[in-house]
Order: C-alpha cells, then structure tokens, then sequence
C-alpha cells in the first residue's frame, strides 16, 4: 500500500492581471499565503503541490519561491488559454520544464467534463495533452478535473486517453500509488488553523469516499 500524501491544489497567487472567471476569487491566494503554505511543505515530505489554470503568476510569483526551498511542483495549464493576457505564455510553460516541474493537462478550456459530447471530449482529452506535451518536449499523461467533475464515464474517457494519474478536488489524504488522487483546494481565506487541520490529515488514513472513488475508478 502506498504511502499517505496530502495534495494541496493553488489556482492563481498575488494581485491578478485578467478578469476572473466566476468563482475564482474564491481560490486565489495572497503571496503571504502561498509562502505560509510553501514554508509548512518544505518541511513536509508527505505533501505535494499541485497549480491549476496555468496563470501567469506560476512562473512569475510561485517558481522562483518553489526554487528558493528547493521544492518542485505539478502545473496543468489549460491549453486553450496559452498565451493570453493573465496566463502561461509558451515560453513560460517551458520555463517551468527547465526548472524541474511537472506538467499534466487540465483541458483546452474551462468546461465539466462530464457533459462532454465525443468531439469536445476530443479536444479537452487527448487535443489539449498533445499540444502541452509537444510544447515541453514530452508526453503529458496526467489530468487535473476541472471543477473537480466527474463521473464513471470521465473516468472512462480518461483510460482510454491514457491517463497515468488523475487529480480530483475531493480533500483528504491521498495514496500516493492510486490512479485517482484526491486534493484538496486552497481557499482565499486560508490561515494558519485551516492549513494546520488539512495537513494532518496526511497522518490518517484516506477519507472513505476517497476509497469508494478509487474502487470506481478501478
């Protein structure tokens, strides 16, 4: 059995420079926070880090505070948004590879995957890890759900794309040799006893509905 993890997922960090889409405010964080986060996983080898959305700030405020504590993270950029105004350029997807970090895909837009038809599941599946992948130079098997959706037809879908990991937002710990890995999210107004709480859940055993989730996926 694999060893118990917390995964904490960050969306965006600092002041943004784009229009947020709705709700988003509500998982954008403070630099003064991310770097309490960041300070508690340096010392922490049971939690593991995890960017959605791919927004600018993750080369510009989140890489070089992971590199002054020598950590690494995965980051799953939205491929459709490459490049425009508040998110990852191509060269800053590349930046992040040269650094050591991790990228998987989190699709080509913002949309629940399980109301996917065939043609869009086309696109935010397989279209959006191949882009990613020929852009770092390496195939991109790893998928962030995007809202945390999914259904036993998502996961479906998933297989047969060829995911090797796939990350939800259900919370709790997580095992750390399961296909299906929960996070949890970080929220706006984390402090110092939320982060205390979520952390020591990496010392428990994994939620129930998390297992229930890994025996559906299998």
């Amino acid at each position: 059995m694999g060893a118990v993890t917390v995964i904490l997922a960050v969306h965006g960090v600092g002041r943004p420079v784009r229009t947020l889409d709705p709700g988003e405010d509500d998982r954008w964080l403070t630099v003064e926070q991310f770097e309490r986060v960041l300070d508690v996983a340096a010392d922490r080898e049971d939690v593991h880090l995890t960017f959605d959305d791919g927004n600018d700030s993750d080369v510009e405020i989140v890489l070089p505070r992971l590199a002054d504590r020598g950590l690494t993270a995965e980051f799953f950029p939205l491929a459709g948004r490459l490049g425009q105004r508040g998110y990852l350029d191509r060269e800053g997807l590349r930046e992040l590879v040269r650094a050591g970090m991790e990228i998987g895909s989190h699709g080509w837009e913002p949309r629940d995957w399980r109301r996917l038809d065939d043609r869009h599941a086309d696109r935010e599946l397989k279209d959006a890890p191949k882009l990613l992948g020929d852009l770092c130079g390496r195939p991109v098997r790893r998928y962030s759900l995007p809202f945390g959706a999914y259904d036993r037809r998502v996961l479906a879908r998933l297989r047969q794309a060829g995911a090797t990991r796939v990350y939800t937002s259900d919370g709790g710990a997580a095992r750390q040799d399961r296909w299906l890995q929960a996070r949890t999210e970080l929220p706006h107004d984390l402090d110092g006893d939320w982060l205390d709480g979520v952390l020591a859940g990496s010392r428990r055993a994994p939620h129930w509905t998390n297992r229930l989730f890994h025996r559906t996926a299998r």
